[in-house]
């Protein structure tokens, strides 16, 4: 732990701004496990030289970024990525799945980090909350190193959330930290998105494959909350829950008595890297006992993953090619959003006993103001693969199911074919013959 000579442990925004360097490396959590009071504090400054910020979704469009010398190395694009890149500033991504950022953060060895979490309890321990992900082990390193930073920034609105063992403890001691900060921010949430008939049918589609005793992952956005709700509902139950995100969807099925755990690797609780929601979540969340939170390298593990039986995955994608292919990060040249643990989770369902992975979207798309084919015989030019053909097992859109393990390529065609718009199958079609020709 570095000491600042003269100085409380207890400081302000500014004045741990203030500690970092005009040339240096920082590191931050993904999404809700960034300290927002201190990022705004830096974004103050109009100093920096060379200062590099290794992180991944940004939860708000923080000035900081838009400053000369600065440069956000990003794992996941969100909107804020997205708006900050297009109007030119220093943003880059980094093409890794999130598991890998706990690799990248030990090889950068980024000589401050910084972290939101809860204030100390009577024994000093400050829980971090919404957020495990690829940073603990890094932020335990930094608390020991005397050459590097870390700052700890609490807030008493994030719920106290629980690790899971020994191993596991998900918090950091005061003790550890050499700059603690006191906030009051109002936290991020994220509201349900509206449901559509499409997104109802899609759930429908996939309900088919999950049966009673089935062990869940199940991501952001409509057509997810669509399959929580529609399981939260109807008969079946005895779930299980290991999942990368942990949402507002979950909270319910749970809530609705759906999930036991009785057969999951963790057995017994709910199991998750970082989560995001309303402030009903994070009010249930708050010493949560049937649900924990661990590194993103346990969670998002394939070989861990596949040993909880009858796994579920449940992702998106942007499109999906004749071969299987997977896009779900790139809309051709412009980055999206991120790897995540798409790839991670498609492997490790279809290596569980009885497991299968849903990857889910609708046929259509509005793209500069026309209708197109999410099912296509390419991809756009410069469009990246996020998960290859080999590890796709099902391709659900509102008009069907394809099954693709186990089938020729030829007959994986076809079968998402009939899965397209009803409007776009003649031309796939044809264009698929003309390939062949």
């Amino acid at each position: 732990m570095q000491t600042i000579r003269g100085q409380s442990k207890l400081q302000t925004p500014q004045f741990a701004a203030a500690q970092v360097r005009a040339r240096d490396t920082v590191a931050l959590p993904l999404g809700p496990g960034q300290p927002v009071s201190f990022l705004h504090a830096l974004g103050l400054r109009d100093d920096f030289e060379d200062l590099q910020v290794f992180a991944a979704l940004l939860i708000e469009l923080y000035p900081l970024f838009t400053r000369k010398g600065v440069t956000l190395l990003s794992g996941f694009f969100g909107p804020a990525e997205r708006i900050l890149q297009q109007a030119g500033h220093n943003v880059h991504f980094v093409p890794a799945g999130f598991r890998q950022f706990s690799a990248i953060a030990e090889r950068l060895c980024p000589r401050v980090m910084a972290t939101a979490a809860t204030p100390p309890d009577a024994d000093g321990w400050m829980s971090l909350s919404l957020h495990a992900g690829a940073t603990v082990a890094e932020l335990q390193r930094c608390g020991r190193d005397p050459k590097r930073l870390l700052i700890v920034e609490t807030n008493s609105k994030l719920p106290r959330t629980l690790g899971f063992g020994a191993d596991h403890p998900h918090r950091l001691h005061v003790d550890e930290v050499d700059i603690l900060l006191e906030s009051d921010h109002s936290i991020f949430e994220l509201p349900d998105p509206p449901t559509s008939d499409v997104d109802r049918a899609i759930a429908a589609q996939a309900k088919r494959f999950i049966s009673d005793g089935a062990t869940l992952q199940i991501g952001i956005g409509a057509i997810p909350n669509a399959i929580a709700e529609l399981l939260s509902k109807e008969e079946g139950g005895d779930y299980g829950i290991h999942t990368e995100m942990f949402t507002n969807g979950l909270m319910r099925l749970q809530r609705a008595g759906k999930v036991t755990n009785r057969h999951t690797v963790y057995a017994g609780v709910s199991v998750a890297t970082f989560a995001a929601g309303t402030r009903e979540l994070y009010d249930w969340l708050d010493e949560q006992s049937a649900v924990r939170f661990l590194p993103v390298e346990r969670i998002n593990a394939p070989e861990i993953i596949a040993r909880n039986p009858k796994m579920v995955s449940i992702n998106g994608a942007l499109a999906v090619d004749l071969w299987g292919q997977v896009a779900a990060d790139t809309l051709g040249r412009r980055q999206y959003s991120g790897i995540g643990g798409h790839e991670d989770f498609v492997e490790g369902a279809t290596l569980s006993v009885g497991g299968r992975s849903l990857i889910c979207l609708p046929s259509t798309a509005e793209v500069q103001g026309r209708c197109a084919s999410r099912i296509v015989t390419q991809f756009l030019p410069n469009t990246r693969v996020t998960t290859p053909r080999h590890l796709v097992d099902v391709v659900i859109t509102e008009y069907g199911a394809a099954e693709l393990r186990d089938r020729s390529e030829r007959d994986r065609a076809a079968a998402l074919i009939e899965i397209a718009h009803p409007d776009f199958r003649d031309a796939l079609r044809q264009e698929l013959r003309e390939q062949h020709e």
